[in-house]
């Protein structure tokens, strides 16, 4: 496994980011506690989670999860650098009692608290703004914030959904408190067929020196040969992946993709998160295995070299927007 500072820390975080959204829904607790041991057996030590993880009357059931493995020893919650996120509802059936959700001081406190004992930690490393809150000022915020450091209950803080200008607010808003190391990182939707991240979010992320933790590396599972796999009689697409190949411009857009790929001999879940790997200001995607082969497929991008001829044809078949602030202007 290789490895990277987060962002402008200390903090050394595998460049590979194990998510748990599947574990609870889709993968049993047996089978989540198999790929968090593989993960750390292969060097992967940051695991991303969230407090509404479970979802629906499950909510915090992914949390209690990654708790339950901690419990059982063996140096697990030392070697984990562990990110979770506060910002949903968690009532299970979605009506929230006032100041249940979002981001005020007291939703943050309450919040912290429930994830620890899910958790079954007494920190988090990275503490995760899951969405902008546009109600709550960030003065608020980090005078919360800095409480919770001064428990030792946090020791970094995120973002993810933020676009360029609420990373910069944050983290001006911080620098203006004194003392506040301000935002360290930003969880942002980015890949190869989702560009817009270049626009704004990388530039504001780079400027301010948060590292870059793209979602959705596979955009729904449409850069991991969703054509080839139909074809094959695999697993058929669906969700966002089935959407978009009922247009037929996206769907020779994708065949383009996994034809290239193909004539590289490379398999297209393992290039796409190779590619994320050479992007400025990209600390490590997210993978969200529900299985181990899935898990072992993600390492394996870790070690891919990607050619200049292959990352041209990449760019040909998905054009980003362009150099920042250049791609607005000409």
């Amino acid at each position: 496994m290789k490895y990277t500072q987060l962002g402008r820390t200390g903090l050394k975080v595998s460049r590979l980011v194990l998510g748990t959204m599947n574990f609870g829904p889709q993968t049993d607790e047996a089978d989540s506690h198999a790929i968090m041991d593989a993960a750390l057996d292969a060097g992967i030590n940051f695991f991303d989670t969230a407090n509404v993880y479970g979802w629906g009357e499950n909510k915090g059931r992914t949390e209690s999860i990654i708790g339950n493995w901690f419990a059982q020893g063996g140096e697990r919650r030392d070697k984990v650098v562990l990110a979770t996120k506060v910002y949903g509802n968690m009532a299970a059936d979605g009506g929230a009692w006032p100041n249940h959700d979002k981001l005020s001081a007291v939703n943050i406190r309450r919040a912290v608290d429930a994830s620890l004992k899910r958790l079954r930690t007494d920190y988090i490393d990275v503490y995760q703004f899951h969405h902008v809150d546009r109600n709550t000022p960030f003065e608020e915020i980090w005078q919360a914030i800095d409480v919770l450091v001064q428990q030792g209950k946090i020791l970094y803080v995120g973002s993810s959904n933020f676009p360029g200008y609420k990373i910069a607010q944050a983290n001006e808003a911080a620098a203006r408190r004194g003392g506040t190391i301000g935002l360290v990182s930003e969880q942002c939707l980015y890949n190869l067929a989702e560009r817009r991240a270049e626009m704004e979010v990388i530039p504001a992320a780079q400027e301010y020196g948060l590292g870059v933790i793209p979602w959705s590396p596979l955009h729904g599972g449409l850069l991991g040969g969703v054509i080839k796999k139909e074809v094959q009689g695999g697993r058929r697409a669906s969700g966002r992946a089935a959407d978009t190949l009922a247009d037929p411009t996206a769907r020779a857009q994708i065949q383009s993709y996994e034809d290239l790929l193909d004539k590289h001999g490379l398999e297209p879940g393992e290039a796409a998160l190779a590619w994320l790997l050479t992007r400025p200001g990209v600390t490590g995607p997210i993978v969200g295995p529900r299985t181990a082969e899935q898990l072992a497929s993600a390492l394996r991008a870790v070690e891919l070299e990607l050619s200049q001829e292959l990352l041209t044809g990449l760019d040909e078949i998905f054009p980003g927007p362009g150099p920042s602030p250049e791609a607005f202007a000409w």
